[in-house]
């Protein structure tokens, strides 16, 4: 069993994988329950790290289907180019003949001295000084329960309905419960947090559903918390776009992503 946040398996092929679903790993209402995308990407980065022994530059997934617990999600890597420095690759993830997810990547890292960061971590009170927040559901089974959120500055989780965020943005400090380590499969997991930035950027009860998820890996570093600067670029004919920038508390970048998602505006208790 994979010491990490899901639960990714070895088989006698070091190219296929596969991995158990159960709710821990899930969102949705209790009675339908379905596979987060983040951790498709997430599970997916860790087949290819672990196949290529390689770590991961970029990776990108387009979610086709949903997965549902019990089932068990196979993951088969390919790499059809290996170089001295950096790899090719690709997973498929699917459920028996249901194909789940599809991530292509580039893994690998070359010697060099140079390591610069233009973009600076925004201002932002620390995690300490800020309430936490619960998902909208509530957090009290899945995956959003394993997961700790705190406002630093929009809306989250219930507290979405107002004002919309002129600027499309918000910052959360976002931090494994179980107090994992930072790693780029858990970054791939904390990028899918983008479309909770729909309902702070619209001002009203909406969220989405992701399309893909691309994460690209400057410098992970040790950290706690994560800061998420999500920030929705915008919103038209049933789609909307946006982007984060992951920092450790020290300020360093350690990746950005990008993602694109079917808008949901949800029923509140003043409509019903």
């Amino acid at each position: 069993m994979d010491a990490s946040f899901f639960d990714l398996r070895a088989t006698h092929n070091p190219h296929r994988w596969y991995m158990p679903l159960s709710p821990a790993v899930c969102v949705g209402p209790p009675d339908n329950l379905f596979m987060f995308g983040g951790v498709g990407l997430a599970s997916a980065v860790s087949a290819m790290e672990r196949t290529t022994g390689r770590p991961v530059i970029w990776a990108t997934a387009q979610y086709l289907s949903y997965a549902r617990p019990p089932s068990v999600v196979d993951l088969d890597v390919w790499v059809p180019a290996a170089g001295k420095y950096n790899s090719q690759a690709r997973v498929t993830g699917h459920v028996d003949d249901r194909e789940i997810f599809t991530v292509n990547a580039a893994l690998g890292s070359r010697p060099s001295e140079l390591s610069e960061q233009w973009l600076q971590m925004p201002e932002a009170p620390r995690p300490e000084d800020c309430e936490p927040a619960d998902h909208w559901r509530g957090g009290g089974h899945g995956l959003h329960s394993r997961i700790e959120v705190r406002v630093a500055k929009g809306r989250y989780g219930a507290d979405r309905v107002g004002n919309p965020e002129r600027d499309g943005r918000s910052l959360l400090w976002v931090r494994p419960r179980e107090r994992f380590a930072i790693d780029a499969p858990m970054l791939a997991i904390m990028a899918d947090f983008v479309p909770s930035g729909i309902g702070n950027a619209l001002g009203q009860n909406a969220g989405g559903n992701s399309l893909d998820n691309t994460l690209r890996v400057r410098r992970i570093v040790p950290t706690e918390w994560v800061l998420c600067d999500i920030r929705i670029h915008g919103v038209h004919g049933g789609f909307g776009h946006g982007a984060m920038y992951l920092f450790a508390q020290d300020g360093e970048l350690m990746a950005t992503a990008s993602q694109s998602l079917i808008v949901r505006v949800r029923e509140t208790a003043k409509d019903r």
